[in-house]
């Protein structure tokens, strides 16, 4: 059985652009994923424009895969709330929207090779049951030269190094020629080289308008190569330019740590326990010793 709000994934997607809609348009969005008690993200309101390079950040758990998916299409609908990509509904633009997914979500012993794992990346435009055509062929031989993968396009993807795996997957996005581009922990483990070339590829995209999303853990990275972070703890926290969201605020409750140095002690002569900042999570404590 199809999950609710899929069955039109592999149909071929030809909806254009509304003039002067957004890239992306979400208005009091909730999801709960299926039998679960707690609320995965909560009144999520957020627009981007063409061309922006945004950096999803927060802790382990916040809902940032999640939020990411549910863009792509990949989740159900939402518990309440609204997805808009270009204007129209997201069921209507899944060949607008390219999908970086995280590396442990994918099978690489599966039994295909890098030119056909590209090739996929047509499919959103073409449909699953029709034979690509000579667009669609130059469309993948542009991506993988673009991430350096000519000579290695008759590999089995398994045979890969970490760096070229990611390589392939953002040529698929490539190939797809999307303008919403969604990349879930892409960096990990990957060497300073790749993070350079793909964020090398990422900027290209941004200049010609498109439309990038990354979420990440590496902070460090967001003054270089981002435009704007979105803070998310299952609900928005923070929204704005990088330096306005990276706060000492920000990062105590991304890591749990504890800041100042003249927060006052408990009545036992003890520093605020973790549990009591999570409790008051405006506060920011001295950090432990």
């Amino acid at each position: 059985m199809v999950r609710p709000g899929l069955a039109n994934y592999g149909k071929a997607h030809t909806v254009a652009v509304l003039k002067d809609a957004p890239a992306l348009s979400i208005t009091d969005l909730s999801f709960s994923y299926p039998g679960s008690s707690l609320t995965a993200l909560d009144h999520i309101n957020l627009v981007m424009r063409p061309g922006e390079r945004v950096a999803l950040v927060g802790p382990n758990g916040a809902g940032k895969s999640t939020l990411i998916k549910l863009i792509a299409g990949l989740e159900p609908e939402p518990d309440r709330g609204s997805i808009l990509i270009y204007g129209h509904p997201r069921s209507a633009c899944y060949h607008r929207v390219g999908y970086v997914p995280q590396r442990n979500d994918i099978d690489w012993q599966f039994p295909v090779k890098v030119r056909q794992v590209v090739m996929m990346g047509r499919y959103a435009h073409i449909g699953w049951l029709k034979r690509p055509g000579t667009a669609d062929r130059e469309a993948v031989d542009r991506a993988l030269e673009m991430m350096d993968l000519t000579r290695l396009a008759s590999r089995q993807i398994g045979e890969l190094s970490g760096g070229q795996q990611q390589r392939v997957m953002l040529a698929r996005t490539l190939a797809q020629d999307a303008d919403l581009i969604l990349l879930d922990e892409p960096l990990n483990n990957l060497d300073v080289p790749t993070q350079e070339m793909i964020f090398h590829v990422l900027e290209a995209l941004a200049a010609d308008n498109r439309t990038i999303i990354v979420s990440t853990h590496d902070l460090g990275i967001l003054p270089i190569h981002f435009s704007r972070a979105i803070f998310l703890d299952r609900r928005i926290i923070s929204d704005g330019p990088v330096d306005e969201v990276l706060t000492a605020e920000t990062l105590a409750r991304a890591y749990g740590v504890r800041l100042c140095t003249d927060c006052p002690d408990d009545e036992d002569g003890e520093p605020p326990s973790h549990a009591d900042s999570l409790r008051q999570p405006n506060d920011i404590y001295r950090q432990q010793p």
